[in-house]
């Protein structure tokens, strides 16, 4: 796939999608805009057409710049005959070897598929053939209640699906503070999305695509649900068991990730690896800078994957966006910090759009460093940013809260959100030290 999985079957194809569902929202006769034209329906092809001509004009760029930089692309299977060779078995019969100086592993990850009882017969869908369909699934079963599993939920939820989410854990976004994981998963609800938590898939029958049939285990019951399509979406598996690893001499660990140090390299001479084959964090923005650190290793520079502040998004509507630490966090590391707290609705922008659902808190350090913040509400991910640079920059939530920020923007809440709430806590700050402070003021909640 020219351009890796985030061009072709993740990031950008999903989002589309998803813009697509958020159409339908828009036009709703009791929440939408007021504005109408006739007969509101869904052409699932139409959506698919859009999603595939953005694919490829994206490829096409890909494609431009590889002719332009000179690189000689081989489209193929590649594994290792011996350390620094491969052999590609390329896509149009036949191969070649190649022999580098240096070599770089960039081999990406696939949908795990949970060992259960007649699910891989079952032929489920993962979010490439999810986002190619060009029908609307009557019941999908969505497995799995992390970023991509909630995405798609609610696109095809919006689209006309039924949709049920089955999560193992106790909570959706396992990794998120309770607050955020209860009030995404109130959003799905009212969305239409049935969520079932705490919940183990016991074993699947019949065909997705079809008619399909789940066992499922909720607490010390057993139920079964009638669907007609399944999503896989419970995690990932890199994609280092192709390539004969070991006749490289690269080492992996117990779950299949190349082993690297802080500046990505193998346990082989003159072999890196970046990306979710490395075991980083599996986001698009995160394999580009460890292309950058490798970079820098190669310049005689010292950049490494130690402390990076790593952002990250989930688009569902509205959107969850993050950076730095969270609550739990904190908590578990014995770290002090005030919070600040405000409901999306203090945000004008946010009523301009008639999307007040949502909040934003930040964790102050006691240098009044910000030191983690999540906000769940529309345009989550440009005032996420916002912050990130100023925790970049370490500035003080002075800086923020004293800006001049242009009116109406989704930015400007963090003028009036570290604005109340935390300068009574810096009175009492010096006289009362603990963890976990929390401000309250009329902006608190």
């Amino acid at each position: 796939m020219i351009g890796g999985s985030c061009v072709n079957v993740a990031c950008l194809p999903s989002k589309n999608v998803i813009y697509s569902a958020k159409a339908i929202s828009l036009v709703d006769p009791e929440t939408g805009l007021g504005v109408t034209r006739g007969q509101i329906g869904v052409d699932m092809a139409g959506v698919a057409r859009r999603k595939r001509r953005m694919v490829k004009e994206v490829i096409d760029m890909h494609l431009a710049n590889f002719k332009a930089s000179g690189i000689e692309l081989v489209m193929g299977e590649a594994r290792f005959t011996e350390p620094q060779t491969v052999e590609v078995m390329l896509n149009g019969g036949g191969s070649r070897y190649f022999r580098g100086e240096r070599v770089f592993l960039a081999l990406g990850s696939r949908a795990t598929i949970p060992d259960v009882p007649g699910l891989a017969a079952a032929q489920p869908m993962t979010h490439v053939e999810a986002l190619d369909l060009e029908r609307l699934p009557e019941h999908l079963i969505v497995l799995g209640g992390g970023y991509v599993g909630l995405e798609l939920a609610q696109a095809m939820r919006r689209l006309g699906s039924r949709v049920t989410i089955i999560q193992r854990e106790k909570q959706l976004l396992e990794r998120e503070d309770d607050d955020i994981a209860a009030a995404v998963e109130q959003l799905m609800r009212d969305n239409g999305v049935d969520v079932l938590l705490q919940s183990e898939l016991m074993n699947v029958n019949g065909r997705s695509g079809d008619r399909v049939k789940v066992r499922v285990r909720d607490g010390a019951a057993e139920k079964i649900l009638d669907g007609s399509d399944i999503l896989v979406a419970a995690g990932r598996t890199p994609n280092t068991d192709r390539i004969d690893l070991a006749k490289a001499g690269v080492d992996v660990d117990a779950r299949g990730y190349v082993r690297v140090n802080e500046r990505l390299q193998t346990s082989a001479a003159n072999v890196w690896a970046v990306g979710d084959c490395a075991g980083s964090p599996q986001f698009t923005h995160v394999g580009a800078d460890d292309s950058r650190v490798v970079l820098s290793d190669l310049d005689g520079g010292n950049r490494t994957t130690c402390g990076r502040l790593i952002p990250y998004c989930l688009f569902i509507d509205p959107e969850l966006a993050h950076v730095g630490m969270t609550e739990a966090e904190a908590k578990e590391k014995s770290i002090s910090y005030r919070l600040a707290k405000q409901p999306m609705s203090f945000v004008l922008r946010a009523r301009t759009l008639s999307e007040t659902r949502g909040f934003a808190k930040a964790l102050i350090g006691t240098d009044d460093r910000i030191l983690g913040f999540t906000v769940f509400g529309a345009e989550a991910s440009e005032i996420m940013t916002v912050v990130e640079t100023a925790m970049l920059g370490r500035l003080p939530y002075t800086a923020l809260r004293d800006a001049i920020i242009a009116h109406p923007t989704a930015a400007e809440g963090l003028v009036t959100m570290f604005a109340g709430p935390l300068i009574d806590a810096e009175r009492k700050a010096a006289k009362a030290p603990a963890v976990a402070r929390q401000a309250t003021s009329r902006q608190a909640v």
